[in-house]
Protein backbone atom coordinates (compact mmCIF):
# COMPACT_ATOMS: atom_id res chain seq x y z
CA UNK A 1 0.00 0.00 0.00
CA UNK A 2 0.88 3.61 -0.80
CA UNK A 3 1.72 6.21 2.11
CA UNK A 4 4.02 8.37 0.45
CA UNK A 5 4.59 9.97 -3.38
CA UNK A 6 7.96 9.39 -2.49
CA UNK A 7 7.20 5.98 -3.52
CA UNK A 8 6.12 6.25 -6.60
CA UNK A 9 9.21 5.89 -8.45
CA UNK A 10 9.69 2.56 -6.39
CA UNK A 11 6.18 1.18 -7.73
CA UNK A 12 7.23 2.09 -11.21
CA UNK A 13 10.41 -0.13 -11.14
CA UNK A 14 9.24 -3.16 -9.31
CA UNK A 15 5.63 -2.98 -8.90
CA UNK A 16 2.93 -4.12 -8.12
CA UNK A 17 0.65 -1.66 -10.42
CA UNK A 18 -0.72 1.33 -8.51
CA UNK A 19 -4.64 0.92 -7.82
CA UNK A 20 -6.27 4.33 -7.69
CA UNK A 21 -9.90 5.05 -7.18
CA UNK A 22 -12.08 8.83 -7.23
CA UNK A 23 -13.64 9.72 -3.76
CA UNK A 24 -15.64 12.62 -3.23
CA UNK A 25 -17.41 12.15 0.24
CA UNK A 26 -16.10 11.48 4.04
CA UNK A 27 -17.31 7.77 4.10
CA UNK A 28 -16.23 6.63 0.55
CA UNK A 29 -12.83 7.87 1.29
CA UNK A 30 -12.99 5.95 4.22
CA UNK A 31 -13.17 2.79 3.25
CA UNK A 32 -10.93 3.26 -0.23
CA UNK A 33 -8.39 4.07 2.41
CA UNK A 34 -9.54 1.12 4.57
CA UNK A 35 -9.28 -1.15 1.81
CA UNK A 36 -5.92 -0.11 0.96
CA UNK A 37 -6.07 1.78 -2.08
CA UNK A 38 -2.94 3.30 -3.47
CA UNK A 39 -4.02 6.85 -4.27
CA UNK A 40 -7.42 8.78 -4.14
CA UNK A 41 -8.70 10.59 -6.73
CA UNK A 42 -11.06 13.95 -5.85
CA UNK A 43 -11.98 14.15 -9.53
CA UNK A 44 -14.10 16.49 -11.56
CA UNK A 45 -15.88 13.79 -12.54
CA UNK A 46 -18.01 14.44 -9.13
CA UNK A 47 -19.79 17.01 -11.42
CA UNK A 48 -21.43 13.89 -13.32
CA UNK A 49 -21.70 10.97 -10.95
CA UNK A 50 -22.44 13.37 -7.53
CA UNK A 51 -24.09 16.51 -9.13
CA UNK A 52 -25.53 15.21 -12.18
CA UNK A 53 -23.95 17.80 -14.42
CA UNK A 54 -23.50 17.15 -18.24
CA UNK A 55 -19.73 17.17 -17.93
CA UNK A 56 -17.29 18.54 -16.01
CA UNK A 57 -16.77 22.14 -17.19
CA UNK A 58 -19.82 23.47 -14.64
CA UNK A 59 -17.90 22.22 -11.44
CA UNK A 60 -15.91 25.38 -9.68
CA UNK A 61 -13.35 25.95 -7.40
CA UNK A 62 -15.57 26.01 -4.86
CA UNK A 63 -16.95 22.95 -5.46
CA UNK A 64 -13.83 21.33 -5.21
CA UNK A 65 -12.44 22.29 -2.43
CA UNK A 66 -15.98 21.68 -0.56
CA UNK A 67 -15.63 17.57 -1.81
CA UNK A 68 -11.48 17.99 -1.00
CA UNK A 69 -11.99 18.88 2.17
CA UNK A 70 -14.81 15.74 3.07
CA UNK A 71 -12.53 13.48 1.49
CA UNK A 72 -9.47 14.46 3.35
CA UNK A 73 -11.51 14.06 6.71
CA UNK A 74 -11.30 9.99 5.67
CA UNK A 75 -8.12 9.09 4.82
CA UNK A 76 -4.96 8.65 7.42
CA UNK A 77 -2.85 6.91 5.01
CA UNK A 78 -3.46 6.86 0.76
CA UNK A 79 -2.15 10.22 -1.02
CA UNK A 80 -5.00 12.09 -2.45
CA UNK A 81 -5.02 13.73 -5.77
CA UNK A 82 -7.39 16.58 -6.18
CA UNK A 83 -8.26 17.95 -9.62
CA UNK A 84 -8.36 21.85 -10.33
CA UNK A 85 -11.56 22.51 -12.54
CA UNK A 86 -12.13 24.01 -15.95
CA UNK A 87 -11.44 27.74 -15.75
CA UNK A 88 -9.21 27.64 -12.74
CA UNK A 89 -5.70 27.62 -14.12
CA UNK A 90 -5.62 30.33 -17.00
CA UNK A 91 -2.58 31.59 -16.29
CA UNK A 92 0.42 30.57 -13.91
CA UNK A 93 -0.82 32.91 -10.97
CA UNK A 94 -3.99 31.40 -10.56
CA UNK A 95 -2.83 27.86 -11.16
CA UNK A 96 -0.70 28.03 -8.19
CA UNK A 97 -3.44 29.74 -6.30
CA UNK A 98 -5.99 27.26 -6.88
CA UNK A 99 -3.48 24.73 -6.24
CA UNK A 100 -2.34 25.62 -2.76
CA UNK A 101 -6.19 26.01 -1.83
CA UNK A 102 -6.36 22.65 -2.23
CA UNK A 103 -3.79 21.64 -0.77
CA UNK A 104 -4.76 23.88 2.54
CA UNK A 105 -7.96 20.87 2.01
CA UNK A 106 -5.60 18.05 2.71
CA UNK A 107 -4.29 17.19 -0.40
CA UNK A 108 -1.34 15.59 -1.27
CA UNK A 109 -1.19 16.96 -5.20
CA UNK A 110 -3.05 18.39 -7.76
CA UNK A 111 -3.70 17.36 -11.58
CA UNK A 112 -4.67 19.24 -14.08
CA UNK A 113 -5.63 18.59 -17.65
CA UNK A 114 -3.01 19.09 -20.98
CA UNK A 115 0.21 19.19 -21.49
CA UNK A 116 2.96 21.39 -23.61
CA UNK A 117 0.42 24.47 -23.69
CA UNK A 118 -0.08 24.24 -20.31
CA UNK A 119 3.49 23.84 -19.01
CA UNK A 120 3.98 27.69 -17.88
CA UNK A 121 1.25 26.49 -15.38
CA UNK A 122 2.64 23.66 -14.50
CA UNK A 123 6.27 24.83 -14.42
CA UNK A 124 4.79 27.51 -11.93
CA UNK A 125 2.67 24.80 -9.74
CA UNK A 126 6.14 22.45 -9.06
CA UNK A 127 8.48 25.78 -8.34
CA UNK A 128 5.97 26.59 -5.42
CA UNK A 129 6.82 23.13 -4.36
CA UNK A 130 3.25 21.53 -4.95
CA UNK A 131 3.62 17.87 -6.18
CA UNK A 132 1.51 17.91 -9.42
CA UNK A 133 -0.23 15.32 -11.44
CA UNK A 134 -0.46 15.46 -15.15
CA UNK A 135 -3.40 14.78 -17.35
CA UNK A 136 -3.41 13.71 -21.31
CA UNK A 137 -5.52 11.90 -23.96
CA UNK A 138 -8.88 12.91 -23.69
CA UNK A 139 -9.61 15.75 -21.81
CA UNK A 140 -13.11 15.99 -20.75
CA UNK A 141 -12.65 19.92 -19.45
CA UNK A 142 -12.28 20.01 -23.55
CA UNK A 143 -15.21 17.91 -24.48
CA UNK A 144 -17.17 20.77 -25.85
CA UNK A 145 -13.95 22.20 -28.03
CA UNK A 146 -13.83 18.60 -29.29
CA UNK A 147 -17.42 17.65 -29.62
CA UNK A 148 -17.41 14.59 -27.87
CA UNK A 149 -15.22 11.80 -25.91
CA UNK A 150 -12.85 10.78 -28.59
CA UNK A 151 -9.71 8.27 -28.10
CA UNK A 152 -6.24 9.83 -28.75
CA UNK A 153 -3.34 8.35 -30.62
CA UNK A 154 -4.89 6.72 -33.87
CA UNK A 155 -2.68 9.10 -36.34
CA UNK A 156 0.83 9.99 -36.63
CA UNK A 157 -0.04 13.77 -35.65
CA UNK A 158 -1.85 12.20 -32.67
CA UNK A 159 0.66 10.23 -31.13
CA UNK A 160 3.47 12.61 -31.54
CA UNK A 161 1.41 15.36 -29.75
CA UNK A 162 0.94 12.83 -27.02
CA UNK A 163 4.60 12.21 -26.72
CA UNK A 164 5.59 15.54 -26.94
CA UNK A 165 2.92 16.33 -23.96
CA UNK A 166 4.33 13.33 -22.00
CA UNK A 167 7.54 14.17 -22.21
CA UNK A 168 7.26 17.76 -21.43
CA UNK A 169 4.98 17.12 -18.20
CA UNK A 170 7.97 14.45 -16.95
CA UNK A 171 10.64 16.93 -17.61
CA UNK A 172 9.23 19.26 -15.80
CA UNK A 173 8.93 16.91 -13.08
CA UNK A 174 5.39 16.07 -12.63
CA UNK A 175 4.56 12.82 -10.23
CA UNK A 176 2.47 11.01 -12.07
CA UNK A 177 0.64 11.47 -15.35
CA UNK A 178 -3.04 10.06 -16.20
CA UNK A 179 -3.58 8.49 -19.92
CA UNK A 180 -7.29 8.98 -20.51
CA UNK A 181 -8.41 7.10 -23.63
CA UNK A 182 -5.00 6.74 -25.63
CA UNK A 183 -4.81 3.78 -28.01
CA UNK A 184 -2.87 1.05 -25.80
CA UNK A 185 0.12 0.63 -28.08
CA UNK A 186 0.30 4.54 -27.51
CA UNK A 187 -0.07 4.36 -23.69
CA UNK A 188 2.67 1.26 -23.44
CA UNK A 189 5.24 3.64 -25.40
CA UNK A 190 4.62 6.30 -23.32
CA UNK A 191 5.02 4.64 -20.05
CA UNK A 192 8.25 3.16 -20.96
CA UNK A 193 9.78 6.90 -21.98
CA UNK A 194 8.34 9.06 -18.70
CA UNK A 195 9.97 8.39 -15.08
CA UNK A 196 6.32 9.34 -13.85
CA UNK A 197 3.99 7.09 -13.50
CA UNK A 198 1.47 6.29 -15.48
CA UNK A 199 -2.17 5.97 -14.41
CA UNK A 200 -4.39 4.59 -16.98
CA UNK A 201 -8.23 5.01 -17.61
CA UNK A 202 -9.43 3.54 -20.88
CA UNK A 203 -5.65 3.19 -22.01
CA UNK A 204 -5.09 -0.79 -22.01
CA UNK A 205 -3.25 -2.37 -19.23
CA UNK A 206 0.25 -1.68 -19.65
CA UNK A 207 0.54 1.31 -17.35
CA UNK A 208 1.99 1.98 -14.48
CA UNK A 209 -1.27 1.80 -12.67
CA UNK A 210 -5.33 2.27 -13.56
CA UNK A 211 -7.87 4.51 -12.33
CA UNK A 212 -11.37 3.96 -11.95
CA UNK A 213 -14.42 6.26 -11.08
CA UNK A 214 -15.43 4.36 -7.69
CA UNK A 215 -19.09 4.47 -8.59
CA UNK A 216 -18.78 2.71 -12.23
CA UNK A 217 -16.91 0.02 -10.09
CA UNK A 218 -19.18 -0.15 -7.63
CA UNK A 219 -22.32 -0.06 -9.78
CA UNK A 220 -24.03 2.96 -7.72
CA UNK A 221 -24.37 5.08 -11.33
CA UNK A 222 -26.31 2.73 -13.42
CA UNK A 223 -27.51 5.41 -16.05
CA UNK A 224 -24.25 5.57 -17.68
CA UNK A 225 -21.04 3.22 -17.48
CA UNK A 226 -18.14 3.52 -19.79
CA UNK A 227 -16.79 0.42 -21.44
CA UNK A 228 -14.09 -0.30 -20.23
CA UNK A 229 -15.71 -0.13 -16.39
CA UNK A 230 -16.12 -3.65 -15.25
CA UNK A 231 -18.67 -3.19 -12.49
CA UNK A 232 -17.87 -5.66 -9.69
CA UNK A 233 -21.12 -4.86 -7.34
CA UNK A 234 -24.70 -4.00 -7.78
CA UNK A 235 -24.59 -0.93 -5.32
CA UNK A 236 -27.94 0.46 -7.28
CA UNK A 237 -29.37 -2.91 -7.54
CA UNK A 238 -29.11 -3.20 -3.67
CA UNK A 239 -30.35 0.36 -3.18
CA UNK A 240 -33.35 -0.05 -4.96
CA UNK A 241 -34.11 -3.25 -3.22
CA UNK A 242 -33.57 -2.24 0.22
CA UNK A 243 -35.84 0.57 -0.29
CA UNK A 244 -38.68 -1.21 -2.14
CA UNK A 245 -38.14 -3.20 1.11
CA UNK A 246 -38.51 -0.72 3.41
CA UNK A 247 -41.40 1.17 1.81
CA UNK A 248 -43.28 -2.15 1.88
CA UNK A 249 -42.61 -3.07 5.46
CA UNK A 250 -43.87 1.01 6.31
CA UNK A 251 -46.90 0.32 3.93
CA UNK A 252 -48.29 -2.83 4.66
Amino acid sequence: MLTSLSQLPQRKACGPKLAVLTAYDYPTARMLDDAGVDLLLVGDSLGMVVLGMPDTTGVTMEMMLHHTTAVCRGVTRAPVIADLPFASYLTPEMAVANARRLMDCGAACVKLEGGVGMLPQIRAIIAAGIPFVGHIGMLPQSVKEEGGYKKKGKTAESIDHLLADAQAIDQAGAVAIVLESIVPAVATQITGLVKSSTIGIGAGTDTDGQVLVTPDLLGSFPWFRPPFAKARADVAGETLRAVREYMADVQS
